[in-house]
């Protein structure tokens, strides 16, 4: 069609000039009926655009006209075009020479007028002066890795010259290879706080399992206890009615009995009445003899009912419920004993911060006060005055349990204590100085450090001592393992640093205090059968015990200390020592040597 202009009308066909009918959009940005256009190519080639006279090698695929999503009005996190009056459709592409962004009607120009078609063009953005240099006001199309900024091509011939300049796409390449680094390591953040949430649920979980279990226990002591009470007060009440029945019934017998000599003498008193008024001499004188004296009846001069007494009866009756409430007391200390034995910990002693006259042993476990001070180093962690030792370990959050073995020993000090405490002068044992400990003095005097000293009143000495600590709850406890009994109690300590176990054996005080006191936390072992005869193998010179399991041919542990021979009886069966059989020996080559050492006779 020669000499085809623009419709003036944005609804008219430019090639039949009515109004459009199934309009169809060019590469080029420009409108026409599908029909049309279609003839017009069939009847044309090669095929053009009648408007703008762009060539196509190939026929081009129509678009339906107005049907794409970039015709449509911008949103507010959207680029906007900026020819646009009015209503501002959304901008298709961004122009660096123009600095200006347009929609897919005012990109048109960029694509038909070869002037504008080496304009570079991209995707729309906002703040395209920010793309520019502001010093050449260029695009910035490099990358100065030297300063490592955004620069033109003008730059590199004046700030950045001689630097290491890439593309940005080269640079891009690079940066994306790093983002996928972060990414990477950002997913495993991800990934870890999903497992974190799961232990926070979990331990959620297991707490409310705690709550409930602690809540049933709780119901059940104290529904026993009332029971208790509610018995007890029956009984008593029993007891005193029971009492108070026996002497009313002893009264009413004395009553009746009493009644019915008052009877017998109130017939004698008529029958001494009438006798008296009688006429009859004869018969007075024959009846006197028997009417003279009064009849005999008891004596009731001594007779008493006595008031029962009830003095010590509800005494006695409180003295059974304490008795049954230490029952109940005895079995939830023994339960709570277990319960932090599961948080045993295996602690050492920190030789750095021992004090000079201490001696330490070689695996770390024992100390015991020495005569002699040794030349050491005075590091800040070392106590110089007090005859003290740290562990090793130390702990910030959580809950941990050990135990301390004092057998022998007349006085000690054991518990746990700051990080921060002071070291080098003479310590004061108090929570507010950073320790939370009890201690023994005069071989049965102990007290708890709680500022000011507490007196503690036990039933046994203990022989070893289990150490307890929740730190989020702020509590020490301190229980005597062999009796099962809670020794004492810190409670609301709010920590808020490290604490480490702290140790004090005190001066030998000439040999009488000379024991060890030894970290001792119990030993979990794990057999793949349980035995069925145990063989002990002693080493005397050696320091060495070690126990098996013979059936089994396997061994059970090994102590490195000397130790006394040690049977521990049972309820369910008795302890049977065996004589080593010559066939066991035979069969069992690594027992050979305890035959010939360690003979038992039955």
């Amino acid at each position: 069609i020669p000499g085809l202009k623009k419709s003036s009308s944005p609804l008219l066909c430019s090639i039949c000039l009515d109004v459009f009918t199934d309009p169809v959009t060019t590469p080029c940005g420009h409108n026409f009926c599908k029909t049309c256009i279609t003839q017009h190519w069939d009847v044309n080639t090669p095929c053009q655009c009648p408007l703008c006279k762009e060539d196509f090698k190939q026929r081009p695929e129509l678009r339906k006209a107005g049907s794409r999503s970039d015709r449509r009005c911008a949103k507010p996190a959207e680029v906007p075009c900026d020819v646009c009056t009015g209503t501002k459709l959304k901008a298709l592409k961004s122009c660096l020479v123009c600095l200006a962004s347009y929609c897919e009607t005012h990109l048109e120009p960029h694509q038909r007028i070869p002037g504008l078609k080496t304009h570079q063009l991209i995707d729309p953005v906002d703040n395209l002066e920010g793309r520019m240099c502001k010093k050449h006001d260029a695009p910035l199309q490099l990358f100065c890795k030297t300063d490592q900024m955004c620069v033109c091509l003008l730059c590199t011939f004046s700030d950045h010259k001689s630097h290491d300049i890439v593309p940005l796409k080269e640079e891009c390449e690079g940066k994306k290879a790093e983002l996928g680094e972060t990414e990477a390591e950002i997913q495993q953040m991800i990934q870890k706080r999903r497992v974190k949430i799961q232990e926070i649920k979990r331990s959620v979980e297991l707490s409310r399992e705690d709550a409930e279990r602690e809540i049933a226990d709780g119901v059940r002591v104290f529904t026993a206890l009332m029971q208790s009470v509610e018995r007890g007060q029956a009984e008593l009440i029993d007891m005193i009615e029971e009492k108070q029945k026996t002497t009313e019934k002893q009264a009413e017998g004395f009553i009746e009995e009493l009644q019915q000599e008052i009877s017998e003498l109130m017939r004698r008193s008529s029958e001494v009445e009438q006798l008296s008024h009688t006429e009859d001499h004869l018969h007075l004188l024959q009846s006197f003899p028997s009417l003279s004296a009064p009849p005999h009846t008891k004596n009731w001069t001594e007779v008493r009912v006595h008031r029962s007494s009830y003095e010590g009866s509800v005494r006695r009756a409180v003295a059974q419920l304490e008795e049954t409430l230490g029952k109940e007391m005895k079995k939830l200390l023994e339960a709570e004993l277990k319960r932090v034995q599961h948080f045993e910990v295996d602690v050492t002693l920190d030789p750095d911060t021992a004090n000079p006259y201490l001696i330490l042993s070689d695996d770390g476990k024992q100390v015991s006060h020495g005569d002699v001070k040794k030349n050491l180093p005075d590091n800040p962690e070392r106590f110089s005055h007090s005859v003290c030792v740290l562990g090793k370990q130390s702990f910030s959050s959580g809950r941990f349990y050990y135990e301390v073995q004092v057998k022998g020993k007349t006085k000690w000090d054991l518990g746990v204590a700051r990080e921060s405490i002071e070291r080098k002068k003479n310590i004061t044992l108090s929570p507010e100085d950073g320790y939370w400990s009890i201690l023994l003095r005069n071989k049965n005097e102990y007290k708890a450090a709680a500022g000011p000293a507490v007196r503690l009143s036990l039933k046994s000495q203990p022989q070893k001592v289990g150490v307890f600590v929740d730190y989020e709850e702020g509590l020490v406890s301190f229980y005597d393992v062999d009796a099962a009994a809670l020794i004492y109690s810190f409670t609301d300590c709010g920590f808020t640093e490290k604490l480490l176990p702290y140790f004090c054996p005190c001066p030998n005080d000439r040999g009488e205090n000379s024991f060890k006191v030894a970290a001792d936390p119990p030993v979990r072992l794990s057999l793949k059968s349980q035995p069925q005869k145990v063989g002990v193998f002693v080493d005397y010179e050696e320091g060495l015990v070690s126990f098996y399991d013979v059936d089994a041919a396997a061994l059970i542990y090994s102590f490195t200390e000397k130790l006394h021979p040690y049977f521990s009886s049972c309820k369910s069966a008795p302890l049977i020592i065996c004589s080593v059989s010559q066939t066991e020996v035979k069969s069992l080559d690594f027992l050979r040597k305890v035959s010939q050492l360690f003979k038992l006779k039955v």
